[in-house]
């Protein structure tokens, strides 16, 4: 059992495995990588095998009314074990992209929900329903006031604040373009960059001169985090699709860099979704790396026209859907029903 919100919920381990492709890399190079893509691809094949037989067992002793898959590998033998004992399958899609497990199941699924407006998907238009991604209550458009009021208790004054996170991990790219153009990107905002936990030491070195109420470094935030990114006035981050409902649930005007080497480009089609309704401004990796100066440039136009602020922080708030997590549940019962 685990207790998650104050209720126990009962969390059974299946084998499963992963089947490694790079859009970056050709075929033919991929198969010469034996050891890393190739023979791993083939142990986990028989993974998939076991878990989709554990599957079958556990399913077959329980006999559940409905089966929700979320995505990600270790869906695809429950998936495939609810098909076998004809138990309805739901799943939900949050990336632009669908990944491989959920094109897979999908063939067999009764209903489908997107995190994406649906003509980014394959899926029929008779299953699949946009209802966007469930995310916390607490990201939800803040006052001038309350913004203010966060700003103060991370210890910035009224300026500009630029939050830059490059997720969980951080992001290498992003966060050297940063420190190399922070004395100028200072002269006209405050900054707080979210490094993630791997190169914080290293950044620290370079920016501990800094005066901690015009720039902060942060290895990981956790607690605060919506208020963070409430406090903001601009947002650069990578595109990750519930870091991008998020921000869209605050409204908050964001500098998209999306990480081009993912699995299937995931990233780069998740920013597209954005961009292409003008809901965020894209920054390519390469460039970043080339040419830090068009981080500089990009976000300091933007510190410097606060109509085009308010009319990004507008346009990335209609993807919001605040009922995505009931919409998602109505969906799963009707199915029951």
């Amino acid at each position: 059992m685990r207790r998650v919100e104050g209720v126990d919920i009962r969390v059974d381990v299946i084998a499963s495995g992963k089947f490694r492709r790079y859009h970056t890399l050709p075929l033919w190079r991929q198969l010469l990588r034996l050891r890393t893509i190739v023979l791993p691809n083939i142990r986990d094949g028989f993974f998939i095998a076991a878990g989709t037989l554990q599957s079958f067992v556990k399913l077959l002793l329980w006999r559940p009314d409905v089966i929700f898959c979320k995505g990600g590998y270790v869906c695809l033998p429950v998936g495939v074990a609810a098909h076998l004992l004809k138990i309805p399958l739901v799943l939900h899609d949050s990336d632009a992209h669908p990944g491989l497990t959920n094109r897979v199941l999908s063939r067999w699924a009764v209903k489908i929900g997107t995190g994406a407006p649906l003509e980014h998907y394959p899926y029929p238009v008779s299953k699949a329903e946009y209802v966007g991604i469930p995310v916390d209550a607490r990201f939800h458009v803040y006052s001038s006031e309350e913004r203010t009021a966060y700003k103060k208790e991370l210890g910035f004054d009224a300026r500009p604040l630029v939050v830059v996170t490059g997720g969980g991990l951080g992001a290498q790219s992003i966060n050297l373009a940063v420190v190399s153009v922070l004395d100028e990107l200072l002269e006209g905002c405050n900054v707080l960059l979210i490094s993630g936990t791997r190169q914080y030491s290293e950044l620290h070195k370079k920016t501990a001169q800094y005066d901690q109420s015009r720039f902060q470094l942060h290895g990981f935030v956790s607690d605060k985090m919506v208020e963070t990114l409430a406090a903001a006035d601009l947002v650069v981050a990578r595109a990750g699709a519930t870091t991008l409902l998020e921000l869209a649930a605050l409204a908050k005007p964001t500098v998209i860099i999306p990480n081009p080497y993912l699995t299937g480009g995931h990233q780069l089609k998740n920013a597209a979704v954005y961009t292409e309704k003008n809901a965020g401004t894209i920054i390519d990796e390469e460039q970043l790396v080339a040419e830090p100066h068009v981080l500089l440039d990009t976000l300091t136009a933007l510190i410097l026209n606060p109509e085009e602020l308010e009319r990004m922080g507008k346009a990335i708030h209609q993807f919001a859907k605040p009922h995505a997590a009931s919409d998602m549940a109505k969906m799963i019962l009707a199915v029951v029903q």
